[in-house]
């Protein structure tokens, strides 16, 4: 090993201990406001670390929006939240050239006026609830990190995520997120009900306001440029050849027509997920590495991840709805089947 790959390293091993006791103390100011929720919080950090935007689902009151805002008061970066409905426009969103006088001159131009997508972490609140025009107004800045607008580009400043929501059981009133947005979320993340303990503690929260925490009293645990760094690191972590293809093996059997799909997979798929899903598994495994303190990402990790990875990036035949078929189902057949080399 080169002197310099020797320092690397340490540098490396010294990031992954101060993010250890970094994500220690930012679980610590997210549980003096949320109840739970950990597998949630740590999809969230991993998709972070990972330059991933995230779509969380799951029924009303479960914390969504609040888990998201309060982890924006953690991490000391710009933060907007856009409340999606069915009159918003894509300026609404990006942002608008407006006329405007010179006091001095009395010239006049046109100067743009940035819309809230021109922040660090962006809440994009029910996200399914504006028509796909508006939508669509995301695609470009959550692909290339950076808007047009007149003809013009303007950039994004890093970091840059999405941070969506959206309900699973309205259906009036909303317009499902196309596959090609989709595929740009690195994780969907499934948010579940809390446990019978949780639960508890949230009703005691409410109902006696003297337990509750002052959401303005949180302090920040990481800056931008912290978070900036880490990301750095994500990219450094190495992945030996037979994680690489295990991920590899766990996309390409989505696929019906792939010789080494499933049985299973040919009749409850109709399409599977394409090359995004399989680097989207090898960089948020390497996230995931860091998080805890690893300095290689494993096949166990490719694995913690392959749920949320997946699920919005197959799509179930009317077989498999027949049968009360769901992605998340077939995803976890598809871990017990497939198996490292």
């Amino acid at each position: 090993m080169s002197e310099a790959s020797a320092v690397a390293g340490g540098r490396d091993a010294e990031q992954v201990a101060w993010l250890q006791e970094r994500s220690a103390a930012l679980r610590a100011e997210l549980g003096k406001v949320i109840v739970g929720q950990e597998d949630v919080v740590e999809l969230l950090l991993i998709g972070i670390l990972a330059r991933g935007h995230c779509l969380l689902e799951g029924v009303p009151g479960l914390a969504k929006t609040l888990t998201i805002s309060t982890l924006a008061r953690c991490l000391e970066m710009s933060f907007k939240r856009i409340q999606f409905t069915p009159d918003l426009m894509p300026s609404d969103i990006v942002g608008t050239e407006v006329l405007q006088e010179d006091p001095e001159t009395r010239t006049r131009a046109f100067r743009f006026m940035r819309g809230p997508i021109f922040a660090n972490i962006v809440l994009a609140d029910e996200i399914n609830r504006t028509p796909p025009k508006t939508q669509a107004a995301l695609l470009e800045a959550m692909q290339e990190r950076r808007v047009t607008a007149g003809g013009a580009e303007h950039r994004l400043e890093p970091p840059f995520f999405v941070l969506a929501t959206q309900n699973p059981l309205d259906q009036e009133g909303t317009y499902p997120l196309p596959e090609a947005q989709l595929d740009r979320f690195l994780f969907k993340i499934a948010v579940g009900y809390p446990s019978d303990g949780e639960e508890l503690e949230v009703m005691r929260r409410v109902a006696s306001p003297q337990m509750g925490v002052n959401e303005k009293s949180l302090r920040p645990v990481m800056d931008r440029q912290q978070i900036q760094d880490l990301q750095e690191l994500v990219m450094r972590v190495p992945v030996a050849e037979g994680v690489l293809a295990y991920a590899k093996d766990l996309v390409r059997s989505t696929r019906p027509k792939d010789p080494a799909a499933p049985a299973f997979i040919r009749e409850w798929i109709t399409w599977g997920a394409g090359p995004r899903a399989s680097i989207n598994l090898i960089i948020a495994a390497k996230a995931r590495a860091v998080l805890r303190g690893e300095c290689a990402a494993s096949w166990e990790d490719v694995a913690a991840v392959a749920p949320a990875v997946l699920r919005h990036r197959i799509a179930c035949s009317y077989a498999a709805a027949a049968e009360d078929i769901t992605t998340d189902t077939v995803v976890k057949r598809l871990l017990d089947t497939v198996k490292p080399a």
